[in-house]
């Protein structure tokens, strides 16, 4: 279930939002690649981070239906559409770098948001996931949005990636330091996510997993109960098989 976009409009306004931002920021611009003519789009709420990534074609802000939506960026056009999130309004392959931020974990059906990324993304297209750690002290706290919804582990993330037809290319994590809204603990946020990267990466906030578009994707195999094709006879013998037997 997706929270109120003025919720987290609301928590990126605080100390402890624009903090999160800052540590975390830096994590996604470092596996993003963009040219003059990328396409990038955000969804769920990455307009924090969208705004981090410059020197691109053009920047779309789709917001999940049930999240609603606000205007972005500011001083500008408004980039933002309210869209629902196994019905994107793009063409197919019109997107190359894709970033879901508060999506995955807020997602009722994280499958059909898969599958719909994948279908706007171009061949050989990039996708960003910054998802919440479930082993993390984060999805432990509802102190901010990464404590709703449902946290994710690197096998189900693995899982999810290959059923829809991505592949992982790269793996961060960020947001080691305990949630906290004290001033002290954000002051000293830089310092524990540097400690905590080396020391327990196991537990940070969040994954940020960067992954490719398989140009081809697979299909799971099904398991078929198949009849014999010949069966005897009622009275026969196994050998002699009447013309009833072969139809």
């Amino acid at each position: 279930m997706y929270l109120d976009v003025v919720d987290m409009r609301d928590f990126y306004a605080t100390p402890l939002g624009r903090m999160v931002a800052r540590q975390l920021g830096p994590v996604v611009t470092s596996l993003v690649e963009v040219h003059s003519g990328t396409r990038v789009l955000g969804f769920g709420f990455a307009t924090p981070y969208l705004d981090n990534i410059d020197g691109t074609e053009r920047r779309l802000a789709f917001m999940p239906a049930g999240q609603g939506v606000i205007d972005w960026p500011s001083g500008n056009g408004s980039a933002t559409a309210l869209v629902e999130e196994d019905s994107l309004p793009l063409p197919d392959s019109s997107i190359d770098l894709a970033l879901l931020v508060h999506a995955l974990e807020m997602s009722p059906r994280p499958h059909e948001l898969m599958a719909e990324t994948r279908r706007v993304l171009t061949s050989g297209g990039r996708l960003i996931i910054v998802t919440t750690n479930r082993q993390g002290p984060w999805a432990r706290s509802d102190i901010s949005p990464f404590g709703f919804g449902r946290p994710y582990s690197r096998s189900q993330i693995r899982s999810l990636f290959a059923e829809a037809g991505f592949e992982a290319e790269a793996w961060e994590t960020a947001l080691h330091m305990w949630p906290s809204a004290r001033r002290p603990l954000i002051g000293a946020s830089a310092a524990f996510d540097r400690i905590g990267r080396r020391v327990w990466p196991a537990f940070a906030g969040v994954f940020v997993v960067a992954a490719v578009k398989r140009n081809v994707q697979g299909v799971g195999a099904r398991k078929l109960q198949l009849a014999p094709a010949l069966r005897p006879a009622f009275g026969r013998p196994a050998g002699a098989v009447g013309r009833e037997g072969l139809e």
